[in-house]
């Protein structure tokens, strides 16, 4: 592609891997630089002058009016590589994109260090899919992980700030990040004026991270009107924090008028809202289940997200109350996965797994992500997985 784009939420390290990843000809150009900014704004057709591609412009939101004029250069030459872009705020900006860049630009998504990043293994990395072989093969190459050392990843979070150094203060940390999102990108995307209630709303959608959404109980708990409750949702959304999981149905169209469940797509940031401030009471916590059912949800996007591909994630959940965690879909086969902080589960911790034969579809093997040590069979098409396999 001649354009590159990668969105994401702030800190979790686009503009460090694409500038590790330039040759020495490309240029770097910041807009947060207030003399840069002003003239991309005023004057693009001089800014696109002075830094010709290949070109790196980080945090391409603040002037959207360079896109058309990225797309003429683009149309001039038609080589791959040409811009590569950053952008905190991904909806707000792929409007834009998508009007004057459709066909040139490749989007990618980037989120916080996966464990396997972590763990030095990003290169094998691939997007799971809960396949026997595949699992073997990540439980040996993983290692084990216990209670401990699970929940003390869980509590850290996974931008590479707080992730990679241990000596880092967390507190202070997710402090200065949430100041720093509440001053730049909602002053951006929204035009709050009451900050004090959108950070008030912020915190009432962590406490429900892992739960099926309802706007009309999360609007009264944060105090404020239900229409503006989903407007500041999609401002969560559109900045990389939370990730809205959509039920399955075999009928589209119903797909997206039911309940999607919330998932803050950092931990760290989740626990930091709610109030948890070391691993060992998080763990011993009301949330601990819910906490640990976002982890596995975002360690599974990442690798996807973080392959190029989307990810075909969703939940499902009938009338009759029965519900699978999450379903992933691909190749026309349903994979069922439960998320469970158990290290014995059992047979029926995966019943619901046959409420998948009404959908007519065929489903592939499926799963129980816990903290069992081994692999061991459940049911002739499931297994415990190892949460060490992530």
């Amino acid at each position: 592609m001649p354009v590159l784009l990668v969105t994401g939420a702030r800190q979790v390290g686009k503009t460090t891997l694409l500038r590790h990843a330039s040759e020495r000809r490309r240029t770097y150009v910041s807009l947060d630089d207030p003399l840069l900014l002003r003239l991309a704004r005023e004057d693009p057709a001089l800014f696109m002058q002075r830094f010709p591609p290949p070109v790196l412009i980080d945090e391409i939101q603040y002037a959207p009016g360079l896109l058309p004029h990225i797309k003429m250069a683009v149309d001039r030459e038609r080589k791959p590589g040409l811009f590569w872009l950053t952008g905190s705020q991904h909806f707000h900006l792929m409007k834009g994109v998508s009007e004057s860049l459709a066909g040139r630009v490749g989007v990618l998504r980037l989120l916080g260090l996966s464990r396997r990043e972590l763990l030095g293994q990003a290169g094998a990395s691939r997007p799971f899919l809960p396949r026997l072989a595949q699992v073997y093969k990540l439980r040996d190459t993983g290692g084990r992980l216990g209670l401990g050392a699970l929940f003390d990843l869980v509590w850290r979070g996974s931008f590479p700030a707080i992730a990679l150094d241990r000596k880092a203060d967390w507190q202070l940390f997710y402090g200065s990040y949430v100041q720093t999102y509440l001053q730049r990108d909602i002053r951006d995307l929204a035009r709050v004026g009451d900050e004090i209630a959108f950070l008030r709303f912020l915190r009432a959608a962590a406490a429900r991270t892992g739960q099926l959404l309802n706007l009309s109980d999360l609007a009264r708990d944060a105090d404020v009107a239900p229409n503006t409750a989903k407007h500041w949702l999609s401002i969560l959304h559109a900045s990389g924090i939370v990730y809205l999981l959509e039920p399955w149905h075999t009928n589209v169209a119903k797909r997206m008028v039911k309940a999607a469940k919330l998932h803050f797509l950092d931990t760290g940031l989740c626990a930091y809202l709610t109030g948890w401030s070391t691993p060992q009471t998080l763990e011993a916590g009301a949330m601990s289940g819910a906490m640990l059912e976002t982890w596995v949800v975002a360690e599974l996007l990442k690798s996807y997200w973080h392959n190029g591909l989307e990810a075909p994630f969703y939940y499902y959940r009938d009338r009759d109350g029965k519900e699978i965690d999450l379903l992933i879909v691909r190749d026309n086969l349903l994979y069922p996965l439960e998320i469970k902080k158990s290290a014995a589960p059992g047979r029926e911790d995966v019943r619901h797994f046959q409420a998948l034969e009404r959908l007519k579809m065929a489903t592939g093997p499926g799963g129980v992500i816990c903290l069992a040590q081994d692999v061991l069979p459940l049911t002739p098409a499931a297994c415990t997985i190892p949460v060490g396999a992530l």
